[in-house]
């Protein structure tokens, strides 16, 4: 897919980014606009917070779905839980710069700043939040994204694309975790 978004211009690009994306989860559009739009999505998983925050920082190269990585590689992403840090991916040469780490409260909320994947390219930035609420069956992990900026293309049309993506990215945590939790004697 990555050679499609480098190739395809405008209009072309969502349609094949939609057809690309049926099927998976979708996560809610709180809100849209031609020039930004914010995201969330949450979903509850078996074990604490404390947990949770160790694979989501610890482990991102586990759980982040592979097509959505620059070099199909997920093991080539790392985050580093600081203000500053990167969320990075780096294949030898190859590398990428995805978001930068603003906000580090451990086993409560990770923000990080920038523009994942296409957005990056069009100048679009972006908050990432990753907030964790302990609940009664373990702990709720919430992904918000507000993005927006500058750009000559309708980003509200790229909303249902990124909609589902912010899905299939905090499935793949609540998945790996879920995982986890079954293999521990933990989850159902």
């Amino acid at each position: 897919m990555r050679g499609i978004i480098r190739s395809i211009p405008g209009k072309t690009l969502v349609a094949a980014l939609v057809l690309a994306a049926a099927g998976l989860a979708q996560a809610e559009v709180k809100d849209v606009s031609p020039s930004g739009f914010t995201l969330e999505n949450s979903q509850v998983v078996p074990v604490d917070a404390t947990t949770a925050w160790k694979a989501l920082v610890d482990d991102v190269g586990r759980w982040w779905p592979k097509d959505h990585s620059w070099w199909g590689d997920a093991s080539k992403l790392s985050i580093q839980p600081r203000a500053g840090g990167c969320f990075c991916e780096i294949n030898g040469a190859q590398q990428a710069w995805h978001m930068t780490v603003t906000f580090v409260d451990p086993g409560k909320t990770l923000r990080m700043t920038g523009g994942l994947g296409p957005l990056q390219g069009m100048g679009v930035a972006g908050a990432l939040e990753f907030r964790l609420a302990p609940v009664a069956d373990g702990t709720r992990i919430t992904l918000y994204y507000r993005a927006g900026g500058y750009t000559p293309d309708d980003l509200s049309k790229f909303v249902p694309v990124i909609d589902k993506v912010q899905g299939e990215q905090l499935g793949g945590l609540a998945d790996y975790l879920r995982a986890q939790a079954k293999r521990d004697g933990k989850g159902s």
